[in-house]
């Protein structure tokens, strides 16, 4: 069975994210658990973990639905040793605040080498700053997303995630989020049955459906290749809205947490019954 949702605001405490979630019949969500701008968070307290997890059995959403998002300044794969023990020491305590919340996965974008070093150093790097931080923390899952392969980002490419699903010291956890606009500007197409076909048969040939953990939903507004990153609404893009129906029918992709990003928050309740609407009886 599919599992969507959005990324919902947070705003005012993150117990507000599965209120949020309910308010658009979700049954997956996103969220962040701290500011994403920001290094460093207040801790949870007690109250908090405790209104989160009342209003998160309230809005019937199952702890493994829900995909958290890791701040946007961290980098596990900075050329800089200092700044990426910074970046470490920061991720570290997103998987602990997710813990907290009694939640089993945490989505980040891999790392950027910044014109600095070489891809596969950075890729190396990032390795090491996982495994370091699934030595130092228990239970979350480390879920690493494709990126568009904008800049200096790093994970536009299969290799890049099969790699680090493969040197990790603990398989059991670590996992992929598949963004689906990032998947397509980086040059996979899957707006065809046949090129859905290949570029799912790549994926489960280089990285393994066994490490799908999430997904972001999203149209694209550049085209097929760009490596610019930028959404848009599901349908109203160069996807279409075939490339959805094959996900949304394709049972490799059930019970995990498929989360929209679009860029319109006043439709996303519609959407969300649209990509329901893919589904063949």
């Amino acid at each position: 069975m599919k599992m969507i949702g959005a990324h919902v605001s947070a705003s005012g405490g993150v117990f507000n994210a599965p209120i949020n979630a309910r308010e658009i019949g979700a049954k997956a969500f996103a969220l962040f658990t701290k500011n994403q701008r920001q290094w460093v968070a207040k801790p949870l307290d007690e109250e908090t973990i405790k209104k989160f997890k009342t209003e998160l059995e309230k809005a019937e959403v199952l702890p493994k639905h829900v995909l958290p998002h890791d701040s946007y300044l961290i980098n596990l794969g900075h050329p800089d040793e200092e700044k990426r023990a910074k970046s470490l020491e920061a991720f570290i305590d997103e998987l602990n605040r997710c813990e907290q919340l009694g939640l089993d996965r945490l989505n980040f974008h891999p790392g950027s080498h910044l014109k600095l070093i070489s891809e596969d150093n950075c890729l190396e790097l990032i390795s090491e700053s996982m495994n370091e931080a699934i030595k130092q923390t228990s239970g979350v899952k480390l879920v690493v997303e494709n990126t568009a392969g904008q800049g200096s980002n790093l994970g536009y490419q299969m290799e890049h995630l099969g790699y680090l699903m493969q040197n990790s010291c603990d398989k059991a956890r670590v996992g992929v989020c598949i963004d689906t606009c990032h998947l397509f500007v980086s040059g996979y197409d899957f707006r065809s049955e046949k090129t859905y076909n290949e570029t799912m048969e790549k994926f489960a040939n280089i990285v393994g459906f066994e490490y799908l953990m999430g997904m972001h939903l999203n149209d694209s507004k550049p085209d097929l290749g760009s490596r610019v990153d930028r959404h848009h609404s599901i349908g109203e893009g160069k996807l279409g809205l075939d490339a959805f129906k094959f996900i949304m029918n394709d049972d490799r992709i059930d019970d995990i947490p498929m989360v929209l990003e679009t860029i319109d928050d006043s439709i996303w309740a519609q959407e969300i019954e649209l990509l329901y609407s893919l589904v063949k009886n």
